[in-house]
């Protein structure tokens, strides 16, 4: 665990009035690393329609709030995006849409919020990982 997944964690804890957690999958990645990537943490706020896959069942919002940091970050190389997209793939059977990850999370038994909030950790350790290596933090 690092400080960034202690984060996502804390802040995926703070369940809303509507049952759901206050911070979707893409802004808990996006908000963890505002200060220390540079950017300010509001801009988690544009992803709010991110979660669910862009709420169609899409690309993962864990895995989108992932290419936006690196983007917020300044790193813009292909190379970087491609190669989290191919670890989180390798982790997950080819996967990134939401649906698909949700079904095979539900097919093994899982909890959805359960599975969601593992995403956004392996997301999030992913994501620093590919900051540290390029000296975004």
């Amino acid at each position: 665990m690092s400080k960034y997944t202690d984060l996502a964690r804390e802040r995926r804890s703070h369940i809303g009035p509507d049952g759901r957690p206050v911070y979707n999958c893409c802004q808990a990645v996006v908000s963890v690393f505002a200060q220390d990537a540079g950017y300010d943490e509001a801009a988690a706020l544009a992803a709010t329609y991110f979660r669910g896959g862009m709420q169609m069942g899409s690309v993962c919002g864990a895995i989108t709030g992932s290419l936006m940091v690196l983007g917020l970050a300044g790193l813009n190389d292909p190379a970087v995006s491609n190669e989290l997209l191919r670890k989180i793939r390798l982790i997950h059977g080819g996967m990134i849409n939401c649906k698909d990850l949700l079904a095979a999370s539900a097919a093994r038994g899982e909890i959805k919020k359960a599975h969601c909030d593992a995403m956004i950790c392996a997301c999030v350790a992913l994501v620093e990982e590919a900051l540290r290596a390029h000296g975004k933090l």
